[in-house]
């Protein structure tokens, strides 16, 4: 089990840029497939971006793509999203979430961050 602590969010005004930072326990994060993810107020929780253990491939929702980047420094147990040209529906609180090798799903979740951007 890893523990996850996010940090980065506030409040910014549209077309703004905010880095959400993930500082994660344990000997075993660079296994990990880690994610952010994202619920905005009255719907349910949904997938921003992912990177693989190595930091070799990323994938990110339609959303974001362009303007979300999401990168990881395995030595610091940390992993980012670097979020530009932000939009009133980027609004949410964002969670880090690490998936173990060999799981289909994420299995270790932070408690989350908050994200507002005023239009």
């Amino acid at each position: 089990q890893v523990q996850l602590v996010e940090s980065g969010g506030g409040l910014v005004q549209a077309g703004g840029s905010l880095r959400l930072s993930c500082a994660a326990s344990g000997r075993t994060f660079n296994t990990y497939r880690m994610g952010w993810f994202r619920r905005a107020p009255g719907k349910a929780r949904v997938f921003v971006a992912a990177i693989a253990w190595s930091g070799s491939s990323t994938d990110y929702a339609d959303s974001v793509k362009g303007r979300f980047t999401i990168s990881r420094v395995n030595a610091k147990n940390t992993v980012y999203l670097q979020m530009n040209s932000l939009k009133p529906e980027d609004t949410a609180v964002y969670y880090c979430a690490a998936q173990r090798t060999g799981s289909s799903n994420y299995n270790d979740w932070g408690q989350g961050t908050q994200v507002t951007v005023s239009s």
